[in-house]
């Protein structure tokens, strides 16, 4: 199973890491087209047992409770993307010689002749909002394209379905392009590198290894951050087409080959005739929504890979406005006394919490919950100028609290024990007591949610729910 696309699936013995989101489809596709499936899951569940006996319906084989050992004659292993690379059923496959694919390999290896070119987005933030606004400017510029990958339509059902799209929009993250090697996007965007899933990865040099994976063999553009060096180092790095240019988006006057703002305009002088003196107008700062420094830095990134694609300005500044950004993510829900209330409850690592705190003066600020081995020193000696407060929940709080007394011993502190149902709402009137008129109370808590609920939305659910109650 080399590099090439596979032609023939019939009779090939494939084993399916996980159920979940990719796996129930990847074992659809590739029973569909005559492989001997097994899926070997490590939970056995109520959800994990409804799922089998779906696919043992038609004709799959399911183990349930063993994700770890390799069933006898794997010729080919296509993993869930939060499968740890240090799984036993990984170090089998080694030894045995069988080849590991991602979801996303495996839909990179299904397309059909002439398919879809892929216009691809990864980054520790801001991933799904790139995606979706490119797709809007797809969209507005008369092409058939959808939002797919981490979010939306599934890859596999893009590339396999009957729908013909002209190009997509893919957001890709550090687990699937880890296990994509021959992924080769039309163009690229690495939109920014922070410490995250470093217990996945196993190390911040492993992290942006994989996230440099998506401008391998490139052909137009890689697009990348002039304010993170980390970005551009990986272009460097990558083996791209000849003719393949590098290309920086800034929210400062952009240089030539760089798209950036001037004067509450976006701007390119990247894809413009004689770019060492010509720009061109793409769309007004206003167009963007909303318009927070680093969203503003989601919509060049957008804009460049739509450029980069071929797409005229008029149909950039189109895109931009038909696109409403998706609930929790810096969703201002009320003011209550002359006080802001924002969710900002994607905010889920502490790279997306600088951002977030980064677009208030004077913030209350509603931070903690799981950690996952971040540290948050530099994000509290960043933040503490514009704090008012911090009112701290969830499990990983203590860690919060104490950079806040090392970095802001100024600024008062509520800890709150209770990680039950209602600890939202006390948090939300703690907040309350501590905020000034003019002041913004932010939920941007810097950690993931499932030690208190099931996911960021259920969280941001919470807050806006308990905001609602405080302005009633």
């Amino acid at each position: 199973m080399g590099s090439g696309q596979v032609t023939d699936w019939q009779g090939k013995h494939v084993t399916v890491a996980g159920l979940g989101v990719s796996g129930v489809p990847a074992a659809k596709a590739l029973h569909g087209l005559g492989a001997k499936v097994t899926v070997v899951n490590d939970g056995d569940d109520a959800r994990a047992r409804e799922q089998a006996a779906e696919l043992e319906a038609l004709g799959v084989t399911v183990r349930l409770g063993d994700g770890d050992t390799l069933p006898d004659g794997t010729e080919l292993i296509v993993t869930a993307p939060g499968w740890k690379p240090d799984k036993p059923l990984f170090a089998a496959a080694d030894a045995a010689g069988v080849p590991v694919w991602g979801d996303v390999e495996l839909a990179w290896r299904l397309r059909k002749p002439g398919a879809a070119d892929w216009l691809a987005v990864t980054g520790t933030n801001g991933k799904t909002t790139t995606v979706q606004m490119l797709a809007s400017i797809l969209e507005a510029a008369g092409l058939r394209t959808a939002a797919v990958g981490n979010i939306g339509v599934s890859l596999l059902d893009a590339v396999l379905g009957e729908e013909e799209y002209d190009v997509l929009a893919v957001e890709l993250s550090s687990y699937q392009l880890h296990w994509a090697p021959s992924l080769r996007a039309h163009s690229a965007a690495v939109l920014n590198l922070a410490p995250d899933h470093l217990d996945w990865h196993g190390s911040m040099e492993a992290y942006a290894k994989d996230k440099g994976r998506i401008y391998e063999g490139n052909r137009v553009a890689c697009v990348y951050n002039v304010a993170d060096k980390a970005t551009e180092d990986l272009v460097r790095e990558a083996d791209v087409e000849e003719g393949c240019r590098a290309v920086g988006f800034t929210l400062g006057t952009p240089g030539p080959s760089q798209l950036g703002v001037v004067e509450g305009l976006l701007v390119d002088r990247a894809f413009v005739e004689n770019r060492q003196k010509n720009a061109q107008e793409l769309a007004e700062v206003a167009d963007v929504k909303p318009a927070a420094p680093h969203n503003i830095a989601n919509a060049l990134a957008a804009a460049a890979l739509a450029r980069a694609y071929g797409v005229p300005a008029g149909a950039v500044q189109e895109g931009l406005r038909n696109f409403t950004p998706d609930a929790h993510r810096i969703a201002h829900v009320a003011d209550v006394d002359g006080v802001a209330y924002v969710d900002d409850s994607k905010a889920t690592n502490t790279h997306a919490a600088q951002a977030s705190l980064a677009a208030y003066d004077s913030v209350v600020w509603i931070a903690g919950g799981l950690a996952k081995g971040a540290t948050f020193d530099e994000l509290v000696a960043e933040a503490a100028k514009r704090l008012r407060g911090a009112v701290l929940i969830g499990r990983d709080r203590a860690l919060i609290r104490e950079a806040l007394a090392r970095h802001a011993p100024e600024v008062p502190v509520v800890d709150l024990g209770r990680t039950d149902t209602g600890a939202m709402l006390q948090a939300v009137q703690e907040a309350r007591r501590l905020a000034r008129p003019g002041d913004t109370v932010l939920l941007a808590p810097a950690c993931a949610s499932m030690d208190m609920f099931a996911n960021y939305n259920k969280r941001g659910d919470a807050f806006a729910q308990a905001v609602r109650e405080l302005g009633a």
